[in-house]
């Protein structure tokens, strides 16, 4: 079980690598998730998915703030 759950892991974050510039973060919800999960009584698969989605809406969320502040701002 174990090795599935490596396996499954090291999977999930070859392809969020491979599609980085979609994918802000998604890498450190998914650390994060992963450790909450496993701690959790070792859900640390399921914690890195839920971490991933909530890391990346977060960045999405935050980079929304940040053009719509760059819009407010007078150019010179």
């Amino acid at each position: 079980m174990k090795k599935l759950t490596i396996i499954a892991v090291a999977a999930g974050l070859f392809l969020t690598v491979s599609a980085q510039a979609e994918a802000k973060g998604c890498l450190k919800g998914a650390a994060v998730g992963g450790v909450a999960g496993h701690v959790a009584h070792h859900h640390g698969v399921v914690g890195a998915a839920a971490g991933c989605a909530v890391g990346h809406h977060m960045a999405k969320k935050k980079q929304k703030e940040a053009d719509a502040q760059q819009q407010q701002q007078p150019q010179k």
